[in-house]
Order: C-alpha cells, then structure tokens, then sequence
C-alpha cells in the first residue's frame, strides 16, 4: 500500500517537531547537568544518551506490541523527540576532544561507560514496556 504524498509530508511536520523539542530538551538537559556536577567529564551528554536509550525502548515496545501508541506519534517519538534528544554527535566529538588533549583514560571511560549504560538502559526500557503491557493488556 502506498502512502499518499501528503501523509509523508504530515509525518516530516511531526519529526520536525519531535526533532525540536527533543534538541531544546538536550540543551537544557546538558546545562543543567553541567551546573550539577561540572565539565570535568561529558556528564550532560552521557545522561541524555542514557535516558533517550531508556525512552527508545519502552516506546517501541509499547508501540510495537500494543496499539496504544500510533505509528505516527511513534515516529514523533523516536525518530523526532529522541533523535534530537540523544546527541551521538556530540559523544563523538567530546570523545575525539578527550583523546586530542590526550586524556585517553576520560576517552576510553566515556566510550565504555556510554556504551554499558546506554545498552543497559535501552534493556530497562524494554522491561518497563513489557511490565506496562502486561499490566494494562495489549490494547
């Protein structure tokens, strides 16, 4: 089945939203971390890869096995509020920075820490959906 031009275009209106609020969140998300605990390591952006891990999981989930959640507040979701939320980009970055002011033990921390704990939370929330689903049905 295809999909009539107008409905992609509805869906790019509503990523662009999602992409929007999810990058103001990131922004204030990340300042408000560095004022809590300072720049001595990329703190801001290891916690909004982590709660967006989190956030990624349980909305496919839920979206996936139930219809709770419409494909296009889905996409909103995922592909917009969590796609401008998370920031690879900047993990890169400050990862690449770490090393070329040769602080390769903060690099290689952030990149393992990153990792395991995005991973981690991507599992949690999976969990937390299949908790949901199984406590309010698959409607």
């Amino acid at each position: 089945m295809g999909a009539r031009r107008g409905d992609g275009m509805g869906r790019l209106a509503w990523v662009c939203l999602g992409s929007a609020l999810g990058g103001g969140a990131r922004y204030l998300v990340s300042l408000a971390a560095l004022g809590a605990i300072g720049t001595s390591f990329p703190w801001g952006t290891l916690f909004v890869n982590v709660v967006g891990s989190y956030l990624i999981g349980l909305v496919m989930h839920v979206s996936l096995e139930t219809t709770l959640i419409s494909p296009t507040f889905r996409l909103f979701l995922t592909t917009g509020v969590m796609g401008g939320f998370t920031t690879y980009s900047a993990f890169n970055y400050e990862t690449l920075k770490l090393v070329s002011d040769g602080d390769w033990l903060r690099a290689a921390l952030n990149v393992g820490v990153t990792l395991f704990v995005c991973l981690a939370a991507g599992v949690l929330g999976v969990g937390s959906a299949r908790s949901l689903v199984m406590a309010f049905g698959r409607t």
